[in-house]
């Protein structure tokens, strides 16, 4: 009886684990193809986006609810957002640092809470 007590404390504690690994939000990029974003109703998802110093990124960010539109003002990118149609943003990120992004079509109540941030890391 003790080995099942045993048994299922590591079970439920494993499966405790996993869900609270499952809930934090992953940092998306890492240089290679291209990041996929969606943007609803007052948020960006992933909305911390990291890639390294010198990568081309490509990003894919579809509106799903509403049109919508992403400015990155440190790279000059300001882009309208169709509602279900995937918008691809390229550029380099030649310069280190912690940028911020932003929703640029007023979008409701929420909008200026609407927001994510690029991390360039040196390589």
């Amino acid at each position: 009886m003790n080995r099942t007590k045993v048994a299922v404390a590591a079970i439920v504690f494993l499966a405790v684990a996993a869900a609270a690994v499952a809930q934090e939000p992953a940092p998306a990029g890492g240089g290679e193809g291209e990041i996929k974003v969606t943007a609803k109703k007052y948020q960006f998802d992933p909305n911390v986006i990291t890639v390294k110093k010198g990568d081309h990124v490509k990003l894919v960010i579809t509106a799903l609810d509403r049109d919508h539109g992403f400015k990155l003002e440190a790279f000059n990118i300001d882009q309208k957002l169709k509602k279900g149609d995937p918008a691809t943003i390229e550029f380099t990120a030649d310069k280190a640092g912690t940028f911020p992004f932003r929703c640029s079509d007023f979008c409701g109540m929420g909008h200026r809470k609407m927001k994510g941030k690029l991390v360039v890391q040196e390589q």
